[in-house]
This record gives structure tokens, C-alpha cells and sequence, in this order.
């Protein structure tokens, strides 16, 4: 993935004469401003010699008048084209940022937070924005209106004049190179601060309903303070730099107005210079100092846009850990025989085999239950099959097909997943079941609805598939946002399709319906099926047992029964819970 200086340069050629009109632009309205002192000293001198009659102090207005629209029109153009270019990168930008991170693996986004990931696509974005923007515009004005003052000092008023007053200026560069590093340092150890309270604030609101419950309101207040306080002392040492940065430039353009106050003066009385040449320079020696100040400002932009494109090229440098192998082709169609002989498995930030010793074949079109206490790999398992974690090379196979020499998308088109938390976007219940399937009909949806027996929720909501859920589907029951994931990954009608605990949340007899309508649907289609409740996996063909992270035991429901070991054992604590709720 390209880093975003790589994108910047890019960028840059792609519209680079859009920017050099831009610029142009900018350029002309700053030789059109500097005119107006040198017309102010003539009119000075004409003035001053009794030279100025009706028709002059016309002709004077209207070419003062000229330059003031002249320096609007042209310098609006160029802050408008600069501004426009500034806001297309940033959506190339951020759209460049999302697509990379949906090439990311699982394990990337167990060692980040989301509040993080969002600080980096809101500020830091917007920071490299303002600098291609904003700063870019102050920049080119304040270079080419320092330019083109000191031409106009050079050719119409005094040469010594000038250099005797550009001494104190000579100091700036030192200036920019000494606090530059410290501003820029600053500011990523604000950005880092943001990107903590980030964190807080969405983790916050996600347990907000444990916070309420649990009356911790105030110790939630309290962390999020701290992490107010840490962004407010790092950027008060922003500040402070930039505050420094912004009053020693224009301190120096003081020093310097105050040399050519004296020695031009001088050169005034002594008449080695007119007045009318004096008084422009003044005018053009207020004009210095307004580029000086610009580039105070334009400094702290870059300095702040360097920092973040420094944070952004630590994420887009991020290589994906699983991805297709070299050599890797596309998976024929599927009839869905799943084998696994796995001797260990490690989670990459893991020390100690979540699975080992663990060997399972599941027959085409047969369906595969899988049962075990908290803790036993379940997920883990079946989170190999789509390469969610990747197994190690020659230990699970599709077809005969190691899952390691296909390529991802042909995988994972061929498995629908749907997992325990039965996630929904914040979108409408209809757009949330026909995710798997684009172009899917509203009749098809329905008809997945119905094999989830969730058919009969939808027909409680006025708008039916219209029906908003919220964010993560936070309008609807846990039960309904699970029926909902079934009815999207039957929707896909995948060759091997993984319910992750997906019944849990339902009621049994829901269940029985669910059960009773994938068996015909899913007849001829392999089916895994996790769950803690006994009753969603006594119909499949194949029964294994994990406890922790092997297999102790695999059968169909009525043999493991009569072993009378873990299953057995699980089956009767679950009769007797159901006779006592009874």
C-alpha cells in the first residue's frame, strides 16, 4: 500500500496544473496589490507639487480602485481552486485509508482500538487538508507578496533603503529551524492524547448501558478527565511553541520597520530620497511584515500536517497477515467436505496452542455439531475454516483443497458465517439481511426471513423491511438481531454455512422452527453448528466435543449419551435446569 507521501506526489502530478493556475493566480494578485504604494507615493509626489487637479484625483481613484478589485478577484480564484484540490485529497485520502483497512487481518484490530483508527481518519486527515489548503494558499501569498515587495523596494524607492532594513529579518530562518522539530514533536504527542480520549469516549458509550446499570457514571467522568487534562497539557505545549513561533517572526518585521522608520527618515530629511518614495516604503514595509506573520501561521500548518502524515504512514504501511499466497488460485465449486488435522494452533499474539491434537471430518452435505464448556476453541475452530486466523499450511482442507493455496475471496464466497453476537449495521432491517446477496429481491429476503423465523418481527414493525435497527442493531432484541444474521447468511445460500452459538439468544421453541427449516433447506449443504444448549446440536449427523482445545470426544447424540462422558454429562445438567424452569 502506498504511503500518503507517495499519494501526495501523485496527487500533486495528476493536478498539477490545476494547482499551477492556482498559483498563477495567487502570484498575479500579489503583483497587482504591491502597486498600490508606489500609486499612493506618486499620488504623494504629485500632491505634494501641487500637480493633482480634478481629473487626477479621478484617474488616481479609479487605479487604486482597480487594484483593490484586481487583488480580490484574482486572489479569491486561487484560494478557491487551492481549497477545492485540498478537499479532493482529503476524501482520496480517507477512502484510500478505509480500503486498507478492509484489507487488514483480525489479529490488527485486536491490538487497535477503534477510537484510535477514527482520531486518524477525522484529524489527522484533516490536518494534511489544511496544510494542502489553507496553508498552501498563506504560503504562496506570503512568499510572492515577500518577493514582490522587495522587487518593487529594489526598483522604486531605495536599495540601501531595503537592505539595511531586511537585517533584522535575516533571523527568521534561524528561528524556523530551531522550533520547527519541537512544534512538530508536540503536536504528534497531542494527536497521540486525542486519539486516547478517542479510545475512552467509544468504549464509553459502548458500555454505556453496564455504566448506567452499575452506577459508575463518575468513575467514567473521572478517566475521561484524565485524558482531557493529558490533551490540554500537550496542546498547551503546542501552543506555546506556536505562540512563540507566531510572535518572534512579526517581532523581527517590528525591528525592521523601526530601522527603516529611522533610516529612512533620514534619507527623507537629507533629501537623498522624495517623500512620496518614503511614505510607499512604509506602506510596502507594512506589507513585509504581514508575509512574515503568514508564514508564522503557514509553519505551524505544515509542522502539524507532517506529524499526521508521519501517524498515517505508520497505518498504510500495515501489511495484511493472512493474504493470498503466491501461487494460490481460485476454489472450484465447493461441495462442501471439511477437514481438519491440526496439531496445534497459536494466536499470533498468543504463547500457549488455543487448539491441538484435533482431527474432524465432516461429509459433504452433512451437518457437524459442535458443543464444549467456555474456553474450548469452539470459535477458534471454526475461525480457521474462512481464514479468519490462519491455520498452518496442510491442516485444513475444503474439498481436498488446503485452505492456505486458495484464494480469500473464492474461500470466503463459498462459507456463509454468522456469528454469536449476530452483528447488524445501522442500516434498514432489509438492507442488513440482503448484505450477503446484492441485487437480492425483496422476495428473496423475505424467504430468508422466514426460514429464520424472523418473518413474523418484521410484520410487528410498521415499515417492515424499512425499518431502521440503529446502531449495531440496537433496537432490536438480542434473539431478533441473531434471527436477523441467520436469515443474511441463508440469504447468501453458501455451500458451508457456520452458526457460531447463533441460537443462544432464542427461545427454544424459535429454535425448533430454525432447526426444523435449515434441515430441508439446507439439505445436501454442510452445516457446522457451535452451541452451548444441547438441544440446537442432537439433530446433526456428527457431534465433537472440545475441552480445552481438543477433541475429548465425537459421535452422533445417542452414542455420546450412552459413553455417559462430558456429553452425557453437560445433557443432564441442561434436562435438569430445563425440568426446574419448568
Amino acid at each position: 500500500m502506498d504511503n500518503p507521501r507517495q499519494l501526495l506526489k501523485r496527487y500533486f502530478l495528476r493536478h498539477r496544473w490545476s494547482y499551477a493556475l492556482s498559483i498563477l493566480s495567487i502570484v498575479a494578485s500579489e503583483i497587482v496589490m504591491v502597486q498600490f504604494p508606489h500609486l499612493l507615493g506618486a499620488f504623494t509626489d504629485a500632491l505634494q507639487a501641487g500637480r493633482v487637479n480634478g481629473p487626477a484625483l479621478l484617474r488616481y481613484t479609479l487605479w487604486l480602485a482597480a487594484v483593490g478589485i484586481g487583488y480580490v478577484a484574482l486572489y479569491g480564484f486561487g484560494q478557491m481552486r487551492n481549497g477545492t484540490l485540498g478537499r479532493k485529497f482529503e476524501y482520496e485520502l480517507r477512502r484510500t485509508l478505509f480500503l486498507h483497512w478492509e484489507t487488514l487481518s483480525t489479529s490488527y484490530f485486536r491490538q487497535r482500538s477503534v477510537g484510535d483508527l477514527l482520531n486518524h481518519a477525522l484529524n489527522d486527515v484533516r490536518s494534511v487538508r489544511d496544510a494542502l489548503s489553507g496553508g498552501l494558499n498563506i504560503l504562496t501569498n506570503a512568499v510572492f507578496l515577500l518577493a514582490s515587495t522587495l522587487v518593487m523596494t529594489f526598483r522604486t524607492v531605495s536599495v540601501r533603503l531595503t537592505l539595511v532594513s531586511m537585517i533584522p529579518i535575516v533571523v527568521v530562518p534561524f528561528l524556523v529551524g530551531w522550533l520547527g522539530p519541537r512544534i512538530r514533536q508536540a503536536t504528534r504527542q497531542a494527536q497521540e492524547a486525542l486519539s486516547d480520549m478517542a479510545d475512552l469516549t467509544e468504549e464509553s458509550i459502548t458500555a454505556i448501558r453496564l455504566i448506567k446499570a452499575t452506577a459508575n457514571e463518575a468513575v467514567e467522568q473521572r478517566r475521561f478527565t484524565d485524558r482531557v487534562d493529558a490533551i490540554v497539557r500537550r496542546q498547551m505545549g503546542v501552543f506555546r511553541r506556536s505562540a512563540l513561533m507566531q510572535s518572534l517572526i512579526p517581532f523581527m518585521g517590528s525591528l525592521a520597520f523601526v530601522v527603516a522608520l529611522t533610516y529612512g527618515g533620514y534619507l527623507t530629511i537629507t533629501r537623498q530620497i522624495p517623500l512620496g518614495a518614503f511614505v510607499a516604503f512604509t506602506l510596502y514595509l507594512a506589507m513585509l511584515i504581514t508575509p512574515l506573520q503568514e508564514m508564522g501561521f503557514v509553519f505551524n500548518y505544515f509542522q502539524r500536517a507532517s506529524a499526521s502524515l508521519q501517524r498515517l504512514e505508520v497505518l498504510l504501511t500495515e501489511m495484511p497477515d493472512i493474504h493470498d499466497e503466491r501461487d494460490a488460485v481460485a476454489l472450484p465449486p465447493v461441495r462442501g467436505e471439511v477437514r481438519i488435522r491440526l496439531n496445534a494452533f497459536t494466536y499470533p499474539d498468543g504463547t500457549r496452542p488455543a487448539l491441538h491434537d484435533v482431527d474432524i471430518r465432516v461429509e459433504a452435505g452433512k451437518t457437524l455439531g459442535i458443543v464444549g464448556r467456555t474456553g474450548s476453541g469452539k470459535t477458534t475452530l471454526v475461525n480457521l475454516l474462512p481464514r479468519i486466523f490462519d491455520p498452518p499450511p496442510g491442516t485444513v482442507f475444503i474439498d481436498g483443497h488446503d485452505v492456505r493455496s486458495v484464494t480469500l475471496r473464492s474461500l470466503r464466497q463459498a462459507i456463509s458465517y454468522v456469528p454469536q453476537d449476530g452483528f447488524l449495521f445501522s442500516t434498514t432491517i432489509g438492507e442488513n439481511i440482503g448484505f450477503s446477496k446484492e441485487g437480492a429481491t425483496e422476495a428473496e429476503i423475505l424467504e430468508a426471513a422466514r426460514l429464520a423465523a424472523f418473518d413474523e418481527v418484521i410484520e410487528t414493525f410498521p415499515e417492515g423491511l424499512d425499518t431502521v435497527v440503529g446502531e449495531r442493531g440496537v433496537t432490536l432484541s438480542g434473539g431478533q438481531r441473531q434471527r436477523a444474521a441467520i436469515a443474511r447468511a441463508l440469504l447468501k445460500d453458501a455451500p458451508i454455512l457456520i452458526l457460531d452459538d447463533s441460537l443462544s439468544a432464542v427461545d427454544m421453541n424459535t429454535e425448533k422452527t430454525i432447526i426444523a427449516n435449515l434441515q430441508r433447506a439446507r439439505r445436501g449443504r454442510t452445516t457446522i453448528v457451535i452451541a452451548h444448549r444441547l438441544s440446537a446440536v442432537r439433530h446433526a449427523d456428527h457431534i465433537v466435543v472440545l475441552d480445552r482445545g481438543t477433541v475429548v470426544e465425537a459421535g452422533t447424540h445417542e452414542e455420546l449419551i450412552r459413553r455417559g462422558g462430558l456429553y452425557a454429562e453437560i445433557y443432564r445438567l441442561q434436562e435438569t435446569e430445563q425440568g426446574v424452569t419448568a
